[in-house]
């Protein structure tokens, strides 16, 4: 079977102008410079953020040095679970003031994560020793471990939890 191309059909001869006009933008594109940086699109998205989320540093924390991350006043939020801190503004809505876990803000939620448990009595003082969790059920730790796993995917890992007395 032989294949002809017959450049006298109108067809042909539109679809081989296209085809160089095609090849012929992609070899030699326009180089013109627009006059000025665009810094919006019209329809209303900004290219540049109104401003930059705050630098957030690993430190090491205490549970003094923690609580007042409790998201008052609009403030950051931090939480602990088995030594590991994780800053959770991003859930303002869950772990803020007036959030369903709000009262793990700026505490070590660790015992209360591992039995599903958002009651007061879960929380350590925080002029205490860190809990040590040695009572906790095998299924219990599997809880904690579980949260720690989606917290760890979700929000950033911003410190480590130590006794008061560590720093």
């Amino acid at each position: 079977m032989a294949f002809s191309f017959d450049l006298g059909t109108p067809i042909n001869t539109a679809l081989l102008l296209y085809i160089l006009y095609s090849v012929q933008r992609i070899i030699l594109p326009p180089t013109s410079k627009p006059a000025t940086i665009p810094n919006e699109f019209k329809a209303g998205y900004s290219w540049l953020p109104k401003s930059h989320p705050p630098t957030v540093l690993y430190k090491v924390y205490t549970p003094r040095t923690l609580e007042p991350f409790s998201g008052r006043d609009g403030g950051r939020i931090l939480l602990a679970i088995n030594g590991i801190v994780f800053d959770v503004t991003a859930g303002r809505n869950f772990y803020g003031p007036n959030g369903m876990y709000g009262n793990f803000a700026g505490r070590d939620a660790s015992r209360g994560m591992a039995k599903q448990s958002f009651d007061l009595e879960m929380l350590t003082p925080v002029d205490q020793p860190l809990d040590k969790l040695e009572d906790l059920k095998q299924h219990e730790i599997e809880n904690m471990k579980g949260w720690i796993e989606h917290f760890s995917n979700k929000y950033i890992i911003c410190g480590k939890l130590v006794e008061n007395d560590a720093i």
